[in-house]
This record gives C-alpha cells, sequence and structure tokens, in this order.
C-alpha cells in the first residue's frame, strides 16, 4: 500500500499548499479515499468558512455533519490522508478533528507528520483515533514536506 499512500499524501499537501496561512493555525490538507482507491473528496484548512480544519473539510463535503446524526460513513472502507495528526483537542472548543473521524466511522487514518507542539502542548489525536479502533498509519519520509505549509510559524 505505500506507493498509493505516497501518492495520496502528496494529493493532500498539494491540499495543504491551499490553506490560507494564518498566525494562528496550521495550514493541514486532507484527501479522503473508498475502499477501491479512489479519491472521493480533498479539503484544506479554512477552505469553508469559519476556522475548519481539513479533516472536518472532508467529512462535509462527504455529508457526515458530526453531531447532527448524519451521514456516517461506516462500513465504507475509507481512508483519511491528512498531512498532520489530527487534532485532539482544539482550543476554538470545537469539535476536535479525531473525534471527528471516530464518530464518522472512517476506517484507516494516513498521517504525513505528528502536530508539532506550537499550539498544543502534546496532541492526543492518534491515541483517540486509535482507542477507537481506527487504524492508524505514519507516512514515513513525507514529514518535511507535510509541514512545509507551515513555514511561516517556525519562521524567526
Amino acid at each position: 500500500m505505500q506507493g498509493s499512500d505516497t501518492h495520496f499524501m502528496q494529493l493532500a499537501i498539494e491540499q495543504a499548499h491551499l490553506s490560507p496561512p494564518v498566525g494562528t493555525a496550521y495550514c493541514v490538507g486532507a484527501v479522503a479515499v473508498d475502499h477501491e482507491g479512489r479519491v472521493i473528496a480533498t479539503g484544506f484548512s479554512r477552505e469553508h468558512p469559519g476556522n475548519t480544519h481539513a479533516e472536518e473539510v472532508v467529512l462535509r463535503k462527504l455529508g457526515v455533519f458530526v453531531g447532527t446524526g448524519d451521514g456516517r460513513l461506516g462500513g465504507m472502507g475509507i481512508t483519511v490522508y491528512t498531512t498532520m495528526e489530527p487534532c485532539g483537542q482544539r482550543l476554538s472548543a470545537r469539535l476536535p478533528c479525531a473525534e471527528r473521524l471516530s464518530k464518522a466511522n472512517v476506517s484507516r487514518v494516513v498521517v504525513g507528520a505528528r502536530e508539532p507542539s506550537l499550539f498544543i502542548k502534546d496532541c492526543i489525536g492518534t491515541d483517540h483515533l486509535r482507542a477507537h479502533g481506527i487504524t492508524v498509519d505514519y507516512l514515513v519520509g513525507l514529514e518535511e514536506a507535510a509541514l512545509a505549509p507551515n513555514a511561516h510559524l517556525f519562521a524567526k
């Protein structure tokens, strides 16, 4: 699966570069792929109005509005590729992406890089996903490219 994982992560990285840079949030890209290997949704941070995260945008595009009970993805074999570890908590008090993904019942999440501790000291997104039975794989070798859209946050 490594070759196709790399391909889909590169698509997620392209999405992350579309995210408008701000000083208070990361630029993240996400891609949802069905069990047959077809891209079924893409998204990036702040693509929709408000402080929307990439994973949240992807789920919305798939008709999943977590919290309303609409559109669970259970049994569909959906994999979400995200350039950064899904957030386990949000400073805005909105529902964290890890919780959104688990409530939507995605099958697998492939991550490009761990969330840096710039805004939240210890991200617990991966722990949350695994505790809810979701397979989480980190794609080794693309960490630098996955974090590149956030260079503005780390430039001194």
